[in-house]
């Protein structure tokens, strides 16, 4: 993986770059020790480490600004940063760029039940959005498994889910409006509390652009009432494929879960050990499946999908008779990772989508590269929407390995695409997948994408070194292309 040739010209001004953004901020709010900024070297792809030229922690978004403007003005790059949570290499530092983290930026500043929407600063953690409104009945539904710990900017940035995206959507169906800074240092603002905005779909153009486009400084999300009821089953399977069908066979029928998540026995198995939650440690699969809503609906829903989970050849199954049960059977799979963690010295988290009919086949291809590969792999899937997360365990300090897992995650991302899936569900391409995009998109598609960015970011100072394999200028992509002497569309009239 390699990343963008630091500027050297830059790098050799970084005491004057220094002095320059203390004038912007306050002076503590400039790190530039080697110490200081050791803490900012990595995201959650820590494989790969590098230090910035210099952090900048602004308070205020006319501070933001002002860094910015600055930064564009003398050609410096910029990678913001939330809470570092990316496990795509999202938030991956340059040594010839500025990281400007957003961690300063940490409050909720307007709860509004009559609109049913809370105001926010992009580094409020997610669960922080819930446990400001359950007291009134209310929650924020996106949640990712790190949601004690990821911003709610960074969540904007990468397009986050969680279990239970596949009722309530991702973030852009949660999202109503952002406040965002350009890189030239202007504030714009996209949304708001109404339900919709005319014009271009500028705001879904900045859902999941990777911090690429500019700096998210306020974010404006949906809050929902909590269901009257909500219960979940744990349904064990002797193996993978029958579990993995059951998934269709309950959206099928018409059902729609609040969630439904799969484990494979070695990730059962790592989370038990870790949440005591009940998991059927035997089970070669487990489906979470929860149903929410009236009481009568939820008890109907329970008896109809438990009919199709004993059709799909369940091996055992529990419902949860009270939300502490509920909040424990998904207590282990929300600590799934760090549970994974304690059973191998190493792990890279993959993120890819696909069909969920294909979900069987998956399987199968899963088992078979973990053999050609030599390395285990603990399967953790949003089963409903088909969004796998399957973790490869290996040990970085055995040589080869770290090349071999990447190679093993590379193989499922193909396959993915292969089965009519995409690259990424909600963790963003980063640099992880950055050299895979060619995989899914044209290179007409990829020049399309980077004239989007140009508009943006016409020097390429934002975030450089992600999502794009080869990057163009901007004045190329936008040349016409003449071919063979004849212009296209000879009959339109040129100005």
């Amino acid at each position: 993986m390699q990343m963008p040739e630091p500027d050297q010209a830059v790098i050799d001004r970084r005491e004057t770059i220094c002095r320059d953004l203390r004038e912007l901020v306050a002076a503590d709010c400039v790190i530039d020790s080697v110490e200081g900024r050791r803490a900012y070297d990595a995201d959650g792809l820590s494989a790969y480490r590098q230090l910035p030229l210099a952090v900048v922690l602004p308070e205020t978004v006319q501070q933001i600004a002002a860094v910015m403007k600055y930064c564009h003005g003398e050609g410096i790059k910029v990678v913001p940063r939330g809470s570092g949570t990316s496990l795509s290499g999202g938030a991956l530092p340059l040594a010839d760029a500025v990281l400007v983290g957003l961690g300063k930026f940490n409050r909720i500043l307007d709860v509004d039940y009559t609109n049913r929407c809370v105001v926010a600063q992009p580094g409020v953690t997610n669960l922080a959005i819930t446990h400001a409104v359950q007291a009134d009945g209310f929650y924020y539904a996106p949640d990712p498994s790190s949601q004690i710990a990821c911003s709610v900017g960074g969540n904007v940035a990468e397009n986050s889910g969680g279990v239970h995206c596949l009722k309530y959507g991702l973030t852009t169906n949660n999202l109503l409006g952002i406040e965002l800074v350009t890189i030239d240092g202007e504030i714009l603002r996209l949304g708001g509390k109404h339900l919709d905005a005319g014009d271009y779909d500028l705001m879904g153009v900045m859902t999941g652009s990777e911090g690429l486009l500019g700096i998210v400084s306020e974010v404006t999300l949906r809050i929902l009432q909590k269901p009257a009821t909500q219960r979940a089953l744990l349904v064990g399977f002797d193996n993978t494929g029958s579990a993995a069908k059951a998934v269709g066979d309950v959206i099928g029928a018409g059902i729609i879960p609040a969630g439904m998540e799969m484990m494979d026995g070695l990730a059962i198995n790592a989370a038990e050990d870790f949440a005591n939650a009940g998991y059927p440690r035997g089970a070669a699969a487990l489906l979470i499946i929860e149903l929410d809503g009236p009481e009568v609906e939820v008890n109907t829903l329970i008896d109809r999908v438990a009919k199709i989970m004993d059709s799909a050849g369940a091996s055992s199954l529990k419902v949860s008779n009270s939300e502490e049960e509920r909040n424990l059977f998904w207590a282990g799979r929300k600590s799934a990772f760090p549970a994974v963690g304690r059973i191998s010295p190493d792990y890279l988290c993959m993120d890819g989508t696909i069909p969920r009919r294909r979900l069987p086949d998956m399987m199968v291809r899963m088992a078979s590269l973990s053999q050609k590969y030599g390395l285990r792999v603990a399967n953790v899937f949003h089963a409903g929407d088909g969004n796998l997360h399957p973790l490869i365990l290996f040990d970085a300090n055995q040589p080869g390995e770290l090349q071999r897992a990447e190679d093993f995650g590379a193989d499922i991302l193909r396959a993915c695409v292969e089965m009519g899936g995409v690259l990424t569900g909600e963790h963003g391409v980063g640099v992880e997948k950055r050299d895979l995009m060619g995989i899914q998109f044209t290179e007409e598609d990829m020049k399309q994408q980077q004239r989007l960015k140009c508009a943006f970011d016409a020097d390429h100072l934002l975030n450089p070194g992600k999502m794009f394999p080869h990057l163009h200028r901007c004045a190329e992509l936008g040349r016409l292309h003449v071919h063979k002497g004849k212009m296209p569309f000879p009959d339109l009239p040129r100005f």
